[in-house]
């Protein structure tokens, strides 16, 4: 009996840890080299699409209405015709504009390019 006590503690012994090897590593300096030409590397950003969102305004409603939209129905948005529109990078105002029409699409008139010290730059605080 004492031999089956003693294998069913050796069984439920944790499994020793094994000894890793360490070894260190000797890294040779990089070679300095001339500073960056500006020029080449920045190129491909500016050749870049970045998509631009025209926040007209905004409105909430309860999904009982919302579920009983269909062709026809008017949605009131919160800025009146007078109020510039919002322009965003992302989440972030850049620019305010008004409405215009160019060869008969809608098209944006730029007012005001905001900085990035400008209040509410974010979506969620204009």
């Amino acid at each position: 009996m004492a031999n089956a006590a003693q294998a069913v503690q050796e069984s439920t012994e944790q499994p020793k840890e094994t000894k890793k090897q360490v070894q260190s590593v000797e890294f040779s300096e990089a070679p300095e080299s001339e500073a960056p030409s500006t020029g080449g590397s920045i190129d491909i950003l500016l050749d870049m699409n970045v998509p631009v969102t025209v926040i007209i305004g905004q409105t909430e409603i309860p999904v009982q209405r919302l579920l009983r939209l269909g062709p026809g129905s008017v949605l009131k948005l919160d800025k009146s015709i007078d109020e510039p529109v919002d322009l965003h990078l992302r989440d972030t105002r850049f620019a305010t504009g008004s409405v215009v029409v160019v060869d008969g699409r809608f098209a944006v008139k730029i007012k005001q390019i905001i900085g990035l010290g400008d209040a509410s730059g974010k979506a969620g605080e204009a």
